[in-house]
């Protein structure tokens, strides 16, 4: 089977079905991730097939929970998973990677325009930090993010960014069930209940991933999210 064939079958085995043209890019993603990985420790993944698993197929199931348009921000973009992935599936969404080192926007910028994709940026700048900003702060219909931290810790760098009604998507392995009994006391107090722990598999390991879904009920009080080293030294 061709890499081609492997993409196409598995995203179909995830019940995703994608074109010619996106599956092309989600291919072309996948050497522009490899080829700069030697400058920028993207992925310790790089055999082919078990990248378009592991990396695309893992990061195309959270648009099966994205079902309107609007603004995405995916949170730690790193190498552009799930980010790119969901800009090329999803061409309807503005989506904005964001990431606390530069070099990794820089390669980010240089990934988007070799893909020629629209409606998308890349922003240096620490999660904690931006959401206070207006510009940024309860703009988005989702956030993303995936392989950042636990979901306690990491709903307070992400609900504030959403606005009210909004989603976070949470892209877990197979321990979502426990990190939701961790976080009940962070999502009472960031005013965000569960909508469902979507059960996936990827289709070829058959490794088991949790899809977190969270709606965001209320506008977040201003004092979240605390500065990083409050959030480390006592998570909510």
């Amino acid at each position: 089977m061709n890499l081609k064939e492997y993409l196409t079958e598995g995203l179909n085995k995830c019940n995703i079905q994608i074109t010619e043209e996106q599956t092309e890019k989600l291919l072309l993603f996948m050497d522009i991730v490899l080829r700069e990985n030697k400058k920028f420790n993207l992925t310790a993944i790089t055999d082919e097939k078990e990248f378009i698993e592991k990396h695309i197929i893992d990061s195309a199931l959270s648009i099966k929970y994205i079902k309107n348009e609007g603004k995405l921000i995916d949170i730690g973009s790193g190498a552009g998973m799930p980010g790119i992935v969901i800009k090329i599936l999803r061409g309807d969404l503005d989506i904005l990677l964001l990431d606390s080192l530069n070099k990794r926007v820089n390669y980010l910028d240089n990934t988007i325009k070799e893909l020629n994709l629209n409606n998308i940026e890349a922003i240096h700048q620490r999660a904690e930090e931006l959401s206070h900003d207006d510009e940024y702060r309860e703009q988005f219909d989702y956030v993303t993010a995936r392989a950042v931290a636990s979901l306690n810790v990491l709903l307070e760098y992400t609900i504030p960014f959403i606005k009210k009604e909004g989603s976070f998507i949470a892209l877990k392995g197979s321990k979502g069930e426990e990190e939701i009994e961790q976080s009940k006391n962070a999502l009472n107090v960031l005013s965000c209940k569960i909508i469902k722990n979507h059960k996936e598999r990827l289709p070829y390991s058959l490794s088991n991933r949790d899809i977190i879904e969270i709606k965001k009920m209320e506008l977040t009080n201003k004092i979240y999210p605390r500065k990083q080293a409050k959030i480390k030294k006592a998570p909510l």
